[in-house]
């Protein structure tokens, strides 16, 4: 029987990675991590016998984890409070972060909608208003329902008739929601309440009389943090009645692993469920007549052989943008009566851009767009012909374009990564953009850079990848950069306001984003390049681009650092263990790090699409090649790492990042680079998360780089040094 300490890989293999045992000499190291036990854990997967020494680190309810978490914070804190700029870095972020925020508007039921940050507050408030003109009514503020911020705001519905708001809130971070009612003109809930909602919709019935709602089994109340969540159901509740009579619309206990989203069309007679399957791009499409008595569910759409997105109807023909027969997505009608797909007709084909989605409003098409990974939006009658494209300001990132049928106008966002977040209100009578609210932000856009670069990866595809930096970079490899991917689920990476950026930039920083495969931003065909059994070729794209980054001297091995979240957090685990010659620093940030127990826990079987599992046995040998937990080594020196967590983070379990951490700790070479782990109280995987702990977590990060990057002066210029550094 095959024994595999940690399932590291062998010995020949680590070596050509340059991976080899060693004395490291790195300042800042020599750190006394405290001490954990380790116990006589063994699995046996296909015949591979794998230890799991601190397997106790999963019950983080237990008071020894405790205790542990508390140790480890304890030496963290008091690491970064010795970093002499991280108070400085602290106050410019809080400058930055100072700065009205705005949402893109919605209309419903003849009111406008939107929500506001006026900078410092933890949670965005929501405003309504009758017309653009009025003076804006606050509807919910959610900073109201916990003093340190920690409840949000996770998704709202207005009822087509304007006279309520079904709105979601999150605890602590938490995947978990509760939905209450408000009622508008009065600003004040109704009795309604539900409890364990969690990846649902909110589909209201154009009279107002209730909606649909998908949720879970009530879980148990110790373990509700880590039990796995199966057999998803979608419900209707009617308004003014107790949760416990709500009429069970559809479920299938025959796929545990189903789950639902429910939406009613615009004209009100349908009720258009998806149903997912885990985190796969596909999903199947079934529907119900609302217009008849007790009409049963109808299967539209079941081969689950594709992504299809519904985008409207004309009465029983419906719209639905789809990747059948195009990775880069097409729009086609489909006759209810006649769902054949021979019947089925093409309005927009697919193009050599990747079609992310489209609305319709003002019986156009309006589509969005990814080229090289940055919007282009187009506009086209109903029977797909191309009108005009919608003028953007630049190589960036636009969204919205939400409305009506009947509407004349909508809104949409702008941002690059040196434009705030620009909300802008579009007339399709005149074809027109004007500016609705541009946020004031503390800085110099002039000052700073973006240039979009394609690499070659190990395999020879083309990667892009954008750098930004202040303007005049020297190449001369002395830049601090950080390098940030994700690689995953069909999600693309496209150009962004930060704050959090901004102030690296600030402080001499270069920051790049590289479009790592598995990602959207060329289809589906990028997506599965990245997946399962090929997802070695997303660790191969982000090495590549540090090498590219290496090789055209935009910095070097001592002055480069990797970041990412979640399956972000992942590609960082996978590349410093791979490489660890090539960075000075990682920060994994909630990240999926124990790829051979991630199925174990919450939602985490939803990934076995991306991932594959290890209870296949060719996966599981796909899986230990590059699980980070897995791939760590006694011995090597690794990056300075600082791994962040929170122990409210129902989607990537905080178990990942604790075994990681005192493997990692154990197994660093002597003299090594610090190997520190930020957990976080009452937070989660990172949605809802309050600004004041956003700042402190940034802070963090950055001053630990600063340090571990050696940079000179490793702070942000002030607003006024940063005027006169662009020349004003």
């Amino acid at each position: 029987m095959k024994q595999l300490k940690h399932a590291a890989l062998a010995a020949a293999v680590l070596m050509a990675q340059g991976a080899m045992a060693q004395t490291c000499n790195v300042a800042g190291g020599g750190l006394t991590y405290p001490v954990t036990r380790t116990v006589d854990q063994q699995d046996n997967y296909h015949g591979t016998v794998i230890t799991d020494p601190y397997r106790w680190l999963e019950d983080a309810n237990s008071d020894e984890t405790k205790q542990w978490v508390d140790a480890q914070n304890k030496l963290t804190q008091g690491y970064l409070s010795q970093i002499p700029n991280r108070e400085a870095i602290k106050e410019r972020l809080t400058k930055l972060w100072n700065y009205e925020r705005f949402s893109v508007p919605f209309k419903e039921g003849g009111r406008y909608f939107y929500s506001r940050n006026d900078g410092l507050q933890n949670q965005a408030v929501l405003y309504t208003m009758k017309t653009l003109a009025d003076v804006p009514r606050l509807l919910l503020d959610p900073n109201t329902l916990a003093a340190d911020g920690t409840v949000a705001l996770a998704g709202l519905a207005v009822s087509p008739n304007g006279k309520y708001l079904a709105y979601s809130t999150a605890a602590s971070g938490s995947d978990w929601n509760e939905i209450k009612v408000r009622d508008i003109d009065s600003g004040k809930d109704v009795e309604d309440h539900i409890k364990w909602v969690k990846f649902s919709s909110t589909a209201w019935l154009h009279d107002g009389s209730g909606f649909f709602y998908s949720r879970y089994d009530e879980p148990k109340e110790a373990t509700k943090l880590a039990d796995v969540n199966y057999f998803q159901k979608l419900y209707f509740h009617k308004l003014g009645t107790p949760q416990s009579a709500d009429v069970l619309v559809y479920e299938r206990p025959d796929h545990k692993d189903w789950g639902f989203g429910g939406e009613v069309t615009e004209d009100g007679h349908y009720l258009v469920i998806h149903a997912s399957q885990g985190t796969e791009n596909k999903n199947r499409v079934f529907y119900k007549d609302l217009t008849k008595k007790d009409a049963k569910v109808v299967g539209l759409l079941e081969e689950f052989d594709a992504a299809y997105n519904f985008i409207g109807n004309d009465g029983p023909v419906f719209l639905f943008r789809t990747e059948r027969n195009a990775p880069r997505g097409r729009i086609v009608s489909i006759d209810t009566r006649k769902p054949g797909v021979l019947n089925w007709k093409q309005i927009v084909p697919e193009s050599s851009n990747t079609l992310v989605s489209a609305s319709l409003v003002n019986n156009q098409l309006l589509v969005d767009y990814l080229s090289d990974a940055h919007s282009l939006v187009k506009v086209y009658d109903l029977k797909g012909k191309a009108l005009h494209d919608i003028e953007l300001p630049g190589m960036g990132s636009a969204g919205g374009f939400s409305g009506k049928r009947s509407d004349t106008e909508t809104f949409y966002s702008y941002t690059s990564f040196n434009t705030p977040a620009t909300i802008y209100r579009y007339d399709l009578k005149t074809n027109k953009s004007s500016v609705y609210r541009q946020p004031k932000v503390d800085f110099d856009p002039n000052a700073f850079e973006t240039r979009q670069e394609f690499f070659t990866s190990r395999d020879g595809t083309k990667v892009p990848m954008f750098i930004v930096s202040k303007k005049g970079l020297k190449l001369d490899g002395s830049n601090p950069t950080y390098l940030y991917g994700y690689g995953g689920f069909n999600i693309s990476l496209t150009p962004a306001f930060s704050v959090a950026n901004l102030a690296w930039l600030e402080m001499g920083g270069v920051y790049v984003v590289a479009n790592l495969r598995g990602g959207g931003e060329y289809g589906e065909s990028w997506h599965a390049a990245g997946t399962k059994l090929q997802k070695q070729n997303v660790f191969d794209d982000f090495i590549g681009a540090a090498e590219w980054l290496v090789q055209h001297k935009v910095t070097s091995p001592s002055k480069l650092a990797i970041g990412g979240g979640s399956n972000g957090g992942l590609l960082v685990g996978a590349a410093m263990t791979q490489r660890p010659d090539l960075f000075a620093a990682a920060i994994p940030q909630v990240g999926v790090l124990d790829m051979l127990r991630f199925h174990k826990f919450t939602i985490g079987w939803a990934w076995t699409s991306d991932y594959g599992s290890s209870d296949n046995p060719e996966e599981f040998k796909a899986l230990v090649k590059y699980s980070p937990l897995h791939n760590l080594k006694k011995g090597v020196c690794y990056p300075a790492t600082m791994i962040t967590t929170a122990d409210h983070d129902d989607r990537v379990v905080p178990a990942h990042s604790f075994k990681f951490a005192a493997t990692a700790q154990a197994d660093q070479a002597p003299g090594g680079a610090p190997i520190l782990i930020r957990i976080d109280s009452k937070a989660g995987h990172g949605a809802g998360k309050p600004t004041s702990k956003l700042i402190e977590e940034v802070a963090d990060r950055w001053s630990f780089l600063s340090r571990a990057l050696n940079m000179a002066g490793g702070q942000p210029a002030s607003a006024s040094a940063s005027a006169n550094a662009a020349g004003h």
